[in-house]
């Protein structure tokens, strides 16, 4: 079993700038792809950003590229996403997620919730 707990949500302006934090504790996090998703009100929760497990490879979406950035340190067990130039289409609920053995998302944190006010 993994716990993961998201950090660093909070109320931002238009063009201001956040780091979430997920630290991870249970389970061998270097093993596993890690993941941020969000999730609007109303909407279908959405990948944001994935990472590989050495942090070697990355991916995002296309409406976050140039703005985030997702990294990890295995060696704290810990997971981020630099978020800047943030926008009200970034209201969110954003969660970590690590896969399992199989490649799934099978594990995910309570989220953290962060506004961008207009």
């Amino acid at each position: 079993q993994v716990q993961l707990v998201e950090s660093g949500g909070r109320l931002v302006q238009t063009g201001g700038s956040l780091t979430l934090t997920c630290a991870a504790a249970g389970r061998t996090f270097s093993s596993n792809t890690m993941a941020w998703f969000r999730q609007a009100p109303g909407k279908e929760h959405e990948i944001v950003a994935e990472i590989s497990q050495n942090g070697a490879d990355t991916n995002y979406r296309e409406s976050v590229k140039g703005r985030f950035t997702i990294s990890r340190d295995n060696a704290e067990s810990a997971g981020y996403l630099q978020m800047h130039n943030l926008k009200p289409e970034d209201t969110a609920t954003y969660y970590c997620a690590i896969s399992d053995d199989k490649g799934d998302y099978a594990y995910w944190g309570q989220g953290t919730q962060v506004t961008v006010s207009s």
